[in-house]
C-alpha cells in the first residue's frame, strides 16, 4: 500500500457536516458506520466488539491486527491525529462522543470536509476512518467515554502524524453547538 499524501485544508470554523445516519452521502470517502449489536437485560448490557472476518473491520488481517481501549473523563478533548497507514475501527462503549473528522488526503474527492458523529451509549455505532482521515472526539456529558478500537496493524509511531485540537486551518469549533 503507497503512503497517502497529506495536506492540512483551510476551513471555515465550525463543525461540518453532522452524520445522522450510518448511510448518509454526506460521509467523508472512505469513513463507514455501522450499528454494533447490543443486548440490555436487567443486569446491564452485553455488546459484540467485533467478529475476526466480518463487520467494518472484515479485511483486518489476523496476524496484525491491534484492539486497544481508551478511558476519557468528561469534557477531555483527543485530537487531531492521522494515519499514513492504518485504518481504524473505534466502538465507543461507554459515555458519548463528539467524534469529529477531517479529510487529510490530498487526492480525496471530500479533501478538507469535516464530519462531525455524535456516539456511544445513546448512539451505539462502530466507525471505520481510513488512511489519511484526520480524527478526534471530545467526551460529552457526564459520564466517562471508554472506547475500544481496533487497527489493521501494530502500534507504529512512525506512521502516525499529530495536528492541535485547535489548529487554525482546521478551526473546528470544540464549543458547545447551542441550537
Amino acid at each position: 500500500m503507497s503512503q497517502v499524501e497529506i495536506s492540512t485544508p483551510t476551513c471555515e470554523k465550525g463543525i461540518g457536516k453532522v452524520i445522522l445516519a450510518p448511510d448518509s452521502k454526506d460521509l467523508i470517502a472512505g469513513v463507514r458506520l455501522a450499528p454494533y449489536p447490543l443486548w440490555p437485560d436487567d443486569r446491564g448490557y452485553f455488546l459484540e466488539v467485533a467478529r475476526i472476518g466480518q463487520g467494518l473491520a472484515a479485511e483486518f488481517p489476523k496476524d496484525s491486527t491491534q484492539i486497544s481501549a481508551a478511558l476519557s473523563y468528561p469534557g477531555t478533548i483527543k485530537a487531531f491525529h492521522f494515519h499514513r497507514h492504518q485504518t481504524d475501527c473505534w466502538v465507543p462503549v461507554q459515555g458519548m462522543f463528539q467524534v469529529a473528522l477531517v479529510d487529510l488526503r490530498k487526492d480525496s474527492a471530500t479533501f478538507g470536509e469535516r464530519n462531525t458523529i455524535y456516539v456511544g451509549v445513546l448512539r451505539p455505532w462502530q466507525l471505520l476512518i481510513p488512511p489519511g482521515v484526520g480524527h478526534g472526539y471530545k467526551v460529552v456529558g457526564t459520564d466517562p467515554g471508554f472506547l475500544v478500537y481496533l487497527t489493521d496493524r501494530f502500534y507504529d509511531p512512525q506512521d502516525e502524524g499529530r495536528i492541535p485540537y485547535n489548529n487554525s486551518q482546521i478551526h473546528y469549533d470544540w464549543e458547545m453547538q447551542y441550537k
